[in-house]
């Protein structure tokens, strides 16, 4: 059923693009009703508009607070026009069809982005606009509600045609929920990070789709990238592309992976990280430095992984990749060189990120189950002096024990459990992820070593729950040890240590990464 629309009510924030759409309904006759700022500036534009206060007869009031909060407007909205009940009502009170709102709602989320006091944040809390939305979409049988600017073309095209069609109204209402859903989100946590609730009894979480994936995890699954409001860390959320192929679902989950461990580093840093997982990682004087200590942990499965480095990237560091082939390479920046170098891969993906020490954002780690979420903090602990932990074994470390034991650390915490990941004090040499015992974590990561084990130390991101893994350390030369310690056999898991003279340090605190 198409609907032309003979009454307007228009209210917006967001005023790009409405004196055109304005001008396109008075094409075709529709009385435009307005207020505030968006009457004014339709006025001036020439627009012919009844303000608010002369539609409904009553003047907006408290510091307009209340304007369109009126029977002549919800009722205009809501009333089923082929209801004789209501046409009734309408008639006897004297009430008018209003047959499309278009509205954007305050800008609440940008009022709170630019860290406005709580007073100015409140009253920037719309009212009458998700009211008057949520009216239009209920009776979107005959009422377009319009929320997103871009639709105004497709709207007056329909209009053209004759009127809105029903089946767009359907789809308008559902956008437009979905606003006022994602509005009301915004405010809740914002009065949830207040006040320091941390898990509230309801929670909606608010994002935007901000590209449609060709796929998911896999070909035959469907998928679209959304990113969340509000956002301030480095992120793959908030990169900028530069160039390459458009991102797919993998690229995306292991972008977050490897900026979430070169985050780690205040040194140059560089990670090379394959389905979330290091398979190499160091620290240099520079970055082509630990390039190089990178590569050289696991140069066969680098190759279709992703680079990632702390630092600008340069035309003499852009050059190192040029003989591998890669997904991705994040960086703070590129200088113009290294663009154009890199422009010469056209399918390489570029990812720039800005400042990546600009601090994280306090925001919850969330993971999906059939029919629930689980929400958690993220896991951003951080070892502050190494050597205020305990040393658990008669061997105590060594200062170049010490730095190595810290650089594994923080790198096991990126391996997915169980991890074993050996090192040196500026690199990987060996890393065991994912495996089912922790033993077989030990075993893979000596496998992969490409340099002898021997003087390096272990990092384990659980207890151990025998001494297998640390007889297994032993016989590749491990000298040094960091664990959470905590299993009922730890000491039968330091005897084994004292056993072959090895150093180990707990941390008391566990890194599973699942």
């Amino acid at each position: 059923m198409k609907i032309m629309p003979k009454a307007a009510l228009i209210s917006v924030s967001d005023k790009n693009g409405i004196v055109e759409f304005a001008k396109g309904l008075k094409k075709h006759n529709v009385k435009i009703i307005s207020t505030g700022g968006t009457a004014k500036l339709l006025a001036e534009s020439g627009v012919e508009i009844i303000e608010i206060s002369e539609f409904t007869g009553f003047p907006e009031m408290l510091d307009g607070r209340v304007k369109t909060l009126h029977p002549k407007v919800h009722g205009g909205i809501l009333n089923v026009r082929d209801n004789a009940a209501h046409q009734a009502t309408m008639k006897e009170h004297d009430l008018e069809d209003i047959d499309m709102v278009v509205v954007n709602l305050y800008p609440f989320e940008a009022t709170v982005a630019k860290g406005a006091a709580h007073e100015e944040v409140v009253e920037n809390i719309d009212i009458g606009g998700p009211s008057m939305i949520r009216s239009a979409a209920k009776n979107h049988k005959f009422v377009s509600i319009i929320v997103d600017n871009n639709d105004f073309k497709r709207v007056l095209a329909e209009m053209d045609n004759g009127g809105t069609e029903l089946d767009t109204r359907i789809d308008l209402a559902r956008k437009a929920y979905s606003h006022t859903g994602v509005y009301d989100s915004i405010i809740a946590g914002y009065f949830n990070q207040k006040l320091g609730v941390k898990f509230p009894e309801e929670i909606a979480i608010p994002a935007r789709k901000k590209q449609p994936m060709r796929y998911g995890e896999n070909p035959h699954q469907d998928s679209a990238f959304y990113v969340q409001p509000l956002v301030k860390e480095a992120s793959v959320s908030t990169g900028n592309q530069l160039q390459g192929k458009e991102l797919s679902f993998n690229n995306i989950v292991d972008i977050h992976a490897t900026l979430e461990l070169i985050k780690e580093f205040k040194q140059p840093a560089v990670a090379i990280i394959k389905h979330t997982n290091p398979c190499g990682c160091a620290i240099g004087d520079t970055i082509a430095e630990a390039y190089d200590k990178a590569l050289a942990c696991d140069p066969v499965s680098a190759f279709g992984g992703i680079v990632g480095v702390n630092r600008p990237v340069d035309k003499e560091f852009a050059e190192k990749l040029k003989d591998i082939f890669l997904e991705v390479v994040l960086a703070p920046s590129f200088t113009d060189e290294a663009k154009e170098f890199f422009s010469a891969k056209k399918n390489l993906r570029l990812i720039e990120l800005g400042d990546i020490t600009g601090g994280r954002d306090n925001e919850l780690d969330i993971k999906n189950v059939t029919g629930g979420i689980l929400l958690q903090d993220r896991d951003l602990h951080e070892i502050e002096d190494i050597k205020a932990l305990p040393v658990s074994t008669d061997r105590k470390p060594t200062e170049s024990e010490y730095k190595a034991m810290d650089f594994a650390w923080v790198v096991a915490k990126h391996v997915k459990s169980n991890a074993i990941v050996y090192t040196t004090e500026d690199r990987t040499i060996g890393v065991g992820a994912g495996q089912m015992s922790r033993v077989d974590s030990s075993k893979i990561a000596a496998s992969k070593a490409n340099a002898d084990l021997k003087g390096t130390v272990m990092a384990s991101d659980a207890f151990f729950p025998f001494r297998d893994s640390i007889d297994e350390a032993a016989e590749r030369g491990i000298t040094a040890i960091i664990s959470p310690g905590g299993s009922i056999r730890d000491e039968e898991v330091i005897a084994a240590a004292n056993e072959h003279g090895i150093t180990m340090v707990f941390t008391g605190v566990r890194h599973f990464k699942h």
